[in-house]
């Protein structure tokens, strides 16, 4: 083979290989497009729907929660009011006493009239009875007497703290009415007494304060 034809057939096979090793292109890929969320209206209401009854169930429990607080509070209000009326009446009801063939008001009892006073001042249709009562020494007629004088000094009383006459009746039972039957100093003293009895009052009590 010449040289010439040689040389030209290496030219062809130098080309050929050049041309098998060419590197192919890339291939481009489709680019992904992102998820889209679908969208579910029944998801969407069951939630609405469980989030309303969770708001119910809250408002109702809240509901509940401040009527029994209310409750309670109303229970403890008229626990204490039926406690205070309860040692009302048992105030009002406190007696005092006189000395031996005496109508003055003793010092220590000025204060169980000035209670009731004002006790009957707040409480405009309170009407008041007030008895007198005496020890068994001296006669009936004298005991009677005796009484009424001391119940008329429980009114005048009252009357001088402001609280109207025509609210307060008097009566006397002498010696007819003893709590201690007893001849004896200690009895006697207890039997020299005025009682005070509400002949009207109204269903709620206004107290005064202490």
């Amino acid at each position: 083979m010449h040289t010439s034809t040689r040389l030209a057939l290496l030219a062809l096979l130098a080309a050929t290989a050049a041309c098998g090793a060419k590197p192919q292109p890339e291939q481009v890929l489709p680019q992904q497009q992102p998820t889209q969320p679908t969208f579910n209206a029944d998801s969407a209401r069951q939630a609405q729907e469980a989030a309303d009854r969770q708001r119910r169930m809250a408002d109702s429990l809240a509901a509940a929660a401040r009527d029994s607080a209310a409750r309670a509070n109303a229970a403890a209000a008229n626990a204490t009011t039926a406690a205070a009326r309860a040692e009302a009446e048992r105030m009002f009801a406190d007696q005092i006493h006189f000395e031996y063939d005496k109508f003055d008001i003793r010092p220590e009892d000025q204060t169980i009239l000035d209670w009731k006073a004002r006790l009957l001042l707040a409480n405009p249709s309170m009407t008041l009875q007030i008895s007198g009562h005496a020890d068994d020494r001296g006669s009936d007629e004298y005991n009677l007497a005796l009484g009424n004088r001391r119940a008329g000094a429980a009114k005048r009383y009252l009357v001088n703290k402001g609280v109207p006459e025509g609210r307060m009746v008097i009566d006397s039972y002498g010696e007819e009415r003893p709590l201690d039957t007893a001849a004896t100093e200690e009895a006697w003293a207890r039997n020299r007494r005025d009682e005070f009895v509400l002949t009207a009052s109204p269903a709620t009590w206004s107290l005064p304060t202490p």
